[in-house]
């Protein structure tokens, strides 16, 4: 897995997929790249992406734009172009910003000790 405040690369992401399915990395990786190469087809096609509880997938237009070249200072025609755009949900919101990492949240609670006779009187 990824270090705390790294980031995950796709072969840990297929790894994980792996672990947790038990399946083959290679068939996890059919898997991922499936589904990403999906996910870039359906945004080339102008489709938005909805992924119920994580977030949705669109695309934006950019107009066009006057910039300028960093090393000459000249201005140049920065043309009109589509960038992906992600949109996270509620749940996946609320899931990142909870208190409890989701490891710990999920391991069983102990249960409350028994009292015991002597001090059920008291």
């Amino acid at each position: 897995m990824s270090t705390p405040g790294g980031s995950m690369t796709k072969a840990e992401l297929v790894e994980e997929v792996s672990r947790v399915s038990e399946l083959t990395k290679k068939h996890s990786e059919v898997i991922v790249d499936t589904v990403f190469k999906s996910i870039i087809d359906a945004l080339h096609r102008g489709e938005k992406i909805e992924l119920r509880g994580f977030g949705s997938f669109r695309l934006r237009k950019r107009e066009p734009r006057k910039g300028r070249n960093p090393k000459t200072g000249d201005k140049v025609d920065v043309p009109p172009k589509k960038v992906p755009y992600f949109k996270p949900g509620k749940e996946l919101k609320d899931l990142i910003n909870r208190e409890a990492p989701a490891e710990a949240s999920s391991a069983p609670k102990p249960a409350p000790a028994a009292a015991s006779p002597d001090t059920a009187s008291v």
